[in-house]
């Protein structure tokens, strides 16, 4: 038996000939599958393969997205949420995991801050406010002042009853005391086709999405909704700016089972933030609209738990219901 002060070196050496420096995990040994709620071919598919792609540079271990749809995207959460946690099983979660608790109570996981670990945020993308030409304003303040003189004539499109920029039209009249008319479609598509129509006279679409319109002049751009400036429609100004503290965007985090050994957690963490930080795969999903962003776990959860909050408050105080 080696003498008890050889012991130290002993592992030293056996971490040595297993490629790994003392008290480093052997994580990854074998694939990774990374869930997301949402159908191939759309922003979150696409940034969520990328991401995945330089992960997998990182980890030595092939990462694989699975689109699981469904249920509000309850499907692919439950199903990680449910998995074993040992890191080979993660989530692309977004913004429904902090809507869906109060919208729709029945979904699970119920409560995702304890169900799901976070390991990092990646990306967010804010909406344009934008309007029918026809309508006769021409910035947020004209916007916010026409409406109060003409409640409930303005018909403001969404995607969708509790969709993200349903619920960032839902706090710009929440926090500006206007009236309209809340018209659901299924899908941002739909609702586009009809604002360019002019069958509705607003609407909260996103970048990528509203920038043909805009460029066409078939709609007319009036705030964005994050606290920042888009680098693709730069002129535009933050909603913030006319009604202080006004923000929603929409934004994807990479998550882990609740119980993931901290350890793993730190791996995915780093391999993470190598992919968050590469300049060419942040070029590359600015070009459609996606701000990269960066961060540790701890940034994610205080994400998940603020805007738990927020939309928590905003859809009891307003009323909102799925349908």
């Amino acid at each position: 038996m080696p003498h008890r002060r050889s012991l130290p070196m002993l592992a030293a050496g056996l971490a040595a000939l297993s490629g790994r420096a003392p008290g480093q995990i052997a994580f990854p040994t074998r694939p990774i599958a990374i869930s997301t709620g949402y159908a191939p071919g759309g922003v979150t598919d696409i940034v969520s393969r990328a991401v995945a792609a330089r992960m997998e540079r990182e980890l030595g271990q092939p990462v694989v997205v699975e689109n699981r749809v469904g249920a509000a995207t309850a499907v692919a959460n439950t199903h990680v949420a449910q998995a074993r946690p040992d890191g080979y099983t993660l989530l692309m979660g977004t913004s429904t995991l902090a809507i869906n608790p109060a919208l729709q109570p029945h979904l699970t996981p119920r409560d995702p801050i304890s169900a799901l670990a976070p390991v990092g945020p990646v990306f967010r993308t804010p909406f344009v406010l934008h309007v029918h030409p026809s309508l006769p304003v021409q910035n947020l303040a004209e916007f916010i002042a026409y409406a109060r003189a003409h409640p409930g004539r303005i018909n403001f499109g969404s995607s969708g009853t509790g969709a993200v920029n349903h619920l960032a039209q839902a706090l710009l009249v929440a926090r500006t005391g206007i009236e309209v008319v809340h018209v659901p479609f299924r899908g941002g598509a739909p609702a586009l086709i009809e604002l360019r129509a002019g069958r509705i006279q607003a609407m909260f679409s996103a970048v990528l999405e509203a920038l043909p319109a805009l460029q066409e002049g078939a709609t007319r751009g009036l705030g964005i909704s994050s606290r920042s400036r888009s680098a693709l429609l730069p002129d535009l100004p933050p909603i913030a700016e006319t009604v202080p503290g006004f923000e929603a965007v929409f934004w994807q985090g990479l998550f882990a089972p609740a119980g993931t050994p901290p350890a793993v957690i730190a791996r995915l963490e780093a391999a993470l933030r190598a992919a968050t930080t590469d300049p060419d795969l942040i070029a590359a999903m600015g070009q459609r609209g996606a701000e990269i962003i960066s961060g540790s776990a701890e940034d994610l959860r205080e994400l998940l738990q603020q805007e738990t909050r927020q939309w928590g408050d905003l859809i009891q105080s307003v009323g909102i219901r799925a349908e």
